[in-house]
């Protein structure tokens, strides 16, 4: 974690104005995660948010959920973002990764034991985060694995991955209740 307290902390419910609360209410029932208390402060953006988000997250994305969470974790990782990887760890698991396979998205694709098809998904990640673009061959080497809808899809993935990478560093949202920060994510 990059900051050890909040910039701007997460609303309470009894903090909330109506439009804070309306912008909320997708997420309900159930506990409202840190980063949505947090995106409140915003509640137009936190609408938007939720509809790409949304859209990332959902079976319209054609990425297969594990493949999804491929790009997610490596792309959080390499944001240095601890509230991202923790989050998406547990879902990483329940979507198919095991875990050593969300251990070894911590070296990249050149670990042992990739499929090429991860492979290719950890080398186009890696590209996007380093230079904001797939070179040819990277590229080329997803269309091996994945359709044209998909290719983009890893783009879209990793592009809003990054965005909340961003707001969750720089904003300093915190872990929720009952969670651990990886080791590996500790003192960025």
């Amino acid at each position: 974690m990059r900051l050890t307290k909040p910039r701007f902390a997460p609303l309470s419910d009894a903090e909330l104005t109506p439009e804070q609360a309306e912008a909320l209410e997708p997420m309900r029932p159930g506990p409202v995660l840190n980063i949505f208390r947090t995106l409140a402060h915003a509640p137009k953006a936190l609408s938007r948010f939720n509809q790409w988000g949304g859209y990332v997250l959902s079976r319209r994305n054609d990425l297969p959920a594990r493949e999804r969470e491929i790009v997610i974790l490596r792309t959080g990782f390499l944001c240095k973002s601890g509230y991202e990887w923790t989050q998406h760890v547990r879902i990483g698991l329940r979507e198919g990764l095991s875990e050593d396979e969300i251990a070894r998205l911590k070296t990249g694709a050149d670990a042992a034991g990739w499929s090429a098809a991860d492979a290719a998904l950890i080398r186009a990640a890696d590209e996007l985060h380093a230079d904001q673009f797939i070179s040819d061959g990277a590229w080329v080497d997803l269309g091996k694995h994945f359709s044209d809808k998909q290719r983009m899809d890893v783009v879209f993935t990793a592009g809003q991955y990054t965005q909340v990478s961003m707001m969750l560093n720089t904003f300093g949202v915190q872990l929720d209740a009952g969670q651990t920060l990886d080791p590996d994510l500790k003192g960025f």
